[in-house]
């Protein structure tokens, strides 16, 4: 039977300071306070799994997390106060009930589902409930979400699942149809630059650009706001859709996307990875230089192998970011082209992008951000990136 969705059924409840981070989800804040509430007071029965979906950026894990943070808050308050030691554990990632489930790889395999199955059967130890919350819920194979359905049907009477998802059809219907759905949308980018000043201080015309270049992806928002390197790569990004010249030149370019995603998603898993492999010998009593003894070379291959997917997943996410941003100036060009009245993602280059609308038509720009929609699902569907970039180049060429 279908859990029924979250709507204002729930009573209405005051949301307690660890919402304030849900940008432009007071409807959300307010239904997922309130069921935290009730929880607290017994009113009713606690519905033991939730899909929480929404487009990237709209704050799913934030939500989510939020959600585990009240439902462990010990203020007699409110639920939620930020303020406690339940609260301020979950925001920190160390309550011993509250297990993050976030893969660096492609995809969560049977064994971590096994895993979360017999972490779920667990009774909790400090707080209210054993709350699990993964992340990446759409990253499960079938075999790994078959694994899990038992226990999302029927969990021990303290715990509580939380599913992340960029939509229910990215999971299979069995999962769904056992979850309460949690709908986000995308926060305005005057939400999230308002965030940014708020919460980290940045300066507000530098948020007020970040905001917008990020397409309100509080994430991306926040990174391009502090790091000079994002913002001149996602320049660079722009550069490429303002002037391709040939088809020479689009092969090339192509190649540099690459490169750059690859270099990128090295530099950020680089220090992680040698971090890693020193602690796995410092375990093992090994020497960090030197031959590994036949025995111990299993789990140092193991350790290799995950971090390979790992950076294989960081690449293609890099090359995302990268699509995504380039995908923004052919829809600026569109809905100059269109006269569509709304503000453009890239009112920095507003000369550049009225000078491509008078020269190309519509149809042009639709062609080109079917390309890079099509390269985007290609990379997604695991074929080799440089070949996808590389047609794709080719449709951008007037």
């Amino acid at each position: 039977m279908s859990a029924p969705a979250a709507t204002g059924a729930t009573q209405q409840q005051r949301p307690g300071p660890v919402f304030d981070q849900l940008v432009g989800q007071g409807d959300v804040a307010q239904v997922l306070a309130g069921a935290a509430a009730a929880a607290r007071a017994g009113g009713g029965a606690m519905t033991h799994a939730w899909l929480f979906t929404g487009p990237p950026g709209s704050g799913r894990s934030v939500a989510a997390r939020a959600f585990a943070a009240a439902l462990q808050c010990t203020d007699d308050a409110v639920a939620g106060c930020g303020r406690c030691h339940g609260c301020l554990t979950v925001a920190a990632g160390s309550h011993s009930d509250v297990q993050l489930v976030a893969t660096q790889t492609l995809s969560i395999t049977t064994d971590t589902a096994r895993d979360l199955v017999a972490s779920a059967s667990r009774r909790p130890q400090v707080g209210a409930w054993r709350v699990i919350v993964v992340e990446d819920a759409d990253r499960m194979v079938e075999r790994s979400a078959n694994v899990l359905l038992k226990a999302i049907e029927e969990p021990p009477a303290g715990t509580v699942w939380l599913l992340c998802a960029p939509s229910a059809a990215d999971l299979p219907t069995t999962v769904v149809s056992r979850c309460r759905a949690v709908t986000l949308r995308v926060p305005s980018p005057g939400d999230v630059a308002d965030l940014l000043v708020r919460r980290d201080g940045v300066d507000p015309a530098m948020a007020a650009y970040a905001a917008r270049a990020a397409q309100s992806h509080v994430g991306l928002a926040a990174r391009l706001a502090r790091d000079e390197g994002a913002r001149g790569r996602r320049r660079e990004v722009l550069a490429m859709g303002l002037a391709l010249h040939g088809v020479a030149d689009a092969v090339v370019r192509a190649g540099q996307l690459v490169d750059v995603a690859a270099e990128e998603a090295s530099a950020s898993t680089a220090e992680r990875d040698a971090a890693e492999r020193a602690d796995l010998l410092r375990s093992l009593g090994a020497a960090a230089a030197g031959a590994l003894p036949p025995a111990l070379r299993s789990q140092v291959t193991a350790l290799e192998r995950e971090q390979k997917k790992r950076a294989t997943r960081s690449k293609r996410d890099v090359l995302d970011r990268s699509l995504v941003d380039l995908a923004s100036l052919y829809r600026d060009v569109l809905v100059t082209q269109l006269d569509a009245g709304v503000d453009l993602v890239n009112a920095e280059l507003a000369a550049e992008i009225a000078g491509m609308a008078r020269g190309t038509t519509a149809e042009t720009s639709l062609r080109r951000l079917d390309a890079i929609g099509r390269a985007r699902r290609r990379i997604g569907a695991n074929v080799n990136p440089l070949l996808a970039l590389e047609a794709m180049a080719l449709e951008l060429l007037p």
